[in-house]
């Protein structure tokens, strides 16, 4: 099956190396019915050999067990035959061909039938597996809105998303998902996003926020007003995202499918060589002995158990981190994740909440609550996002102060008449400009800066900052801890403000005052160190870097389309901390897939020596190469059960569902505002 739940071809044409699923049986078939006849069939004929019953010898036989050898063998045939034509001859299909047929040609009918219905169940339990691993993947498919209400002309029509036009309003009822991404017309409203992000907590969105497909309206009536076309939405883009993920190989799997073309003709070559070589060196040759032993050869010899347990363990990988709310454009990047020494971050909105909020209030001649008052009264009158964090933090206390002649001056602040009293409220180059005298320790202030005037006189000032994520510090300690040995946070910031972060934090360099180019120029130093390293970014200024890197890591990537687009990974639950969870989640699967590695080899190389020796049958051929191939499939599921909420990965995950980190959900501020040279003393207001 592909990940959009449609049928996946047949074993025509391709090899397990190749990295397809298997279908055996016609779409909608039990799978398993044709290998339980087969099987019935099996131990009857064992039986009515073990009894000698008359009836039961010569072509009476043959057909019994070629009738059970068919139910489950004719497909592998058919698949050995049709891959001819493309040039994949030497494949497992093949290998089982040759095997099982010539069992039927030396008499071990048995046997042929045995390896045969062992390898299909072999096949259907990998299939199984492999469905599961993809699971939490494919269960992003059934987000998207299948129907979708929508208002024209005073009619409610229920139409297919794709039918719907931009500009178009939709209703969308409590418990619906919303199927287009737009803007909310009709609010305020709670949704749960978890669908698209991985968090438990509701979001509440106001009237003209934007909503996106997949979300779920939790409580009241409401409407959206459409602002992209099915295909354009965020949803649909980390869906397509994700489906592709699947078809970019890792360097492990490369070599795996690679190995698995050399490897085959080799066997069939040795094989071949087990039946003719010790007709010239043994005395008592026999050439049945020695075809059996060279069938048993080429059946241990079956790719299986790697070719399909390690992408396998991949898309085990890939899913446990969709479940984090981590996606994975390709397996690839879960290799490059664990091979990585270096991480380098922005700042704003990356690092830190990208929303500013008042951090000190220093007053003179007043007291603290009268300055607020009187600044954030004269605040409301501003659309900067410095105002606009000064009126959040004073909130209700600004409710009916008079407010009148209030003036904007460029580059300095607000002037205007508060409560009958003449107030100041902006940078210090406000203050001089109306000869103020200030303290002169408020110039060496790190933070941004509102400074306030009552009436002529300086009275205090307020520090406004972009604090840190909450898990910000968590997610350095663990990357540390998980073996990175160099942070570095690159930002357009103010460099005193960049340096601050960077000693709250714990992280190694910082540089501030950057332009896009600027960081693209340290992280190719860092680079052509020989380190290998991942830049996290949030927004499109990111985009050049985050392309640059070895592996990039695109925060809160239902935001930017740009970042999507780009970016090797998104973490969409914009958590710092979930870079230590994918890395750790790569690391497992790393060392989850090389273990199965090991176990094919030594198991088949054993088994092997013992069948050229001939000290191992059939039967320790099909242990060989289904048991091996099952052992290391449960082995691979393990992924998706370990939990990677903390520094040292691999042990099994608590029987109870993860718990959602709780933080806060906060709207960040457009991008150019946020970041830039203007963070500084001489804040423009």
């Amino acid at each position: 099956m592909d990940l959009a739940g449609q049928p996946a071809d047949e074993h025509a044409g391709h090899s397990h190396g190749d990295g397809d699923d298997h279908d055996h049986g016609p779409a909608g078939d039990n799978p398993y019915l044709w290998p339980g006849v087969s099987l019935a069939l099996l131990l009857a004929g064992i039986a009515l050999d073990y009894y000698t019953v008359g009836f039961f010898t010569g072509y009476v036989r043959l057909l019994w067990y070629g009738v059970a050898f068919l139910l489950v063998g004719w497909k592998v045939i058919r698949s050995a035959v049709q891959s001819i034509p493309s040039g994949n001859v030497f494949n497992e299909f093949l290998l089982m061909s040759i095997a099982t047929l010539g069992a039927f040609a030396i008499g071990e009918y048995p046997e042929g039938v045995a390896v045969m219905l062992f390898y299909t169940v072999g096949e259907l339990f990998q299939d199984a597996a492999v469905n599961r691993a993809k699971r939490s993947i494919k269960a992003l498919l059934e987000i998207q809105a299948t129907e979708v209400t929508v208002l024209r002309g005073g009619q409610s029509l229920v139409l297919d998303p794709k039918q719907v036009q931009v500009g178009d309003t939709i209703e969308v009822k409590p418990g619906e998902k919303v199927a287009l991404d737009g803007t909310l017309t009709k609010g305020p409203a709670s949704f749960n996003t978890a669908a698209l992000t991985g968090e438990s907590v509701p979001q509440t969105k106001q009237t003209g926020e934007p909503v996106l497909a997949g979300m779920v309206n939790l409580e009241s009536l409401i409407q959206v007003a459409v602002t992209a076309g099915y295909q354009d939405t965020k949803l649909a883009k980390i869906l397509a995202m994700v489906q592709d993920a699947v078809g970019r190989k890792a360097k492990t799997q490369q070599f795996i499918t690679k190995f698995a073309k050399i490897y085959t003709p080799i066997v069939v070559l040795l094989a071949t060589l087990l039946i003719v070589v010790p007709y010239f060196v043994v005395d008592d040759y026999v050439f049945r002995t020695w075809l059996y032993r060279a069938l048993v050869f080429l059946v241990i010899s079956c790719p299986c158990a790697l070719v399909i347990s390690i992408p396998l363990g991949y898309f085990g990988g890939i899913g446990a981190a969709s479940k984090a709310g981590i996606l994975f454009k390709g397996s690839n990047f879960l290799d490059a994740m664990r091979e990585l020494d270096t991480v380098v971050m922005d700042k704003t909105g990356t690092l830190t909440e990208g929303v500013f909020a008042v951090q000190q209030v220093q007053a003179v001649g007043l007291e603290k609550a009268q300055l607020l008052r009187l600044l954030g009264a004269l605040e409301t009158k501003s659309t900067h996002p410095i105002a606009k964090a000064v009126v959040a933090h004073v909130g209700a206390a600004t409710a009916g102060v008079a407010v009148e002649n209030v003036e904007e001056i460029a580059g300095h602040g607000l002037r205007g008449r508060v409560d009958g009293r003449d107030v100041l409220a902006g940078n210090t180059k406000l203050l001089r400009k109306f000869n103020v005298a200030y303290p002169a320790e408020v110039d060496q202030v790190v933070d941004s800066i509102v400074v306030g005037a009552v009436d002529g006189q300086y009275a205090g000032y307020l520090t406004v900052a972009d604090a840190p994520k909450e898990d910000a510090a968590r997610a350095v300690q663990e990357l540390r801890a998980d073996g990175i040995s160099k942070l570095v946070m690159l930002s357009g910031d103010k460099d005193s403000i960049v340096q601050r972060v960077a000693r709250e934090l714990g992280i190694d360099e910082a540089h501030g005052g950057l332009l896009p180019e600027d960081k693209a120029r340290y992280v190719q130093q860092y680079k052509t160190e020989g380190r290998k390293l991942a830049f996290v970014g949030d927004g499109v200024n990111d985009a050049p870097v985050v392309a640059l890197a070895d592996v990039g890591i695109a925060m809160g990537g239902l935001g930017s389309d740009a970042t999507i687009e780009t970016a090797d990974v998104v973490i969409q639950t914009d958590h710092p901390s979930k870079i230590a969870t994918a890395r750790r989640i790569a690391r497992a699967t790393h060392r989850v897939v090389w273990q199965n590695i090991w176990l094919a080899f030594v198991v088949k190389g054993i088994v092997l020596v013992l069948g050229a020796g001939g000290l191992a049958t059939m039967w320790e051929a099909v242990f060989a190469d289904v048991g091996v191939a099952l052992l290391a499939i449960l082995n691979a599921v393990r992924i998706q059960r370990m939990d990677y909420s903390s520094p040292g990965t691999g042990s099994p995950s608590p029987a109870a569902p993860p718990v959602t980190e709780n933080l806060s959900v906060v709207e960040p501020m457009p991008r150019e505002l946020r970041e830039g040279p203007h963070h500084s003393n001489d804040q423009t207001k």
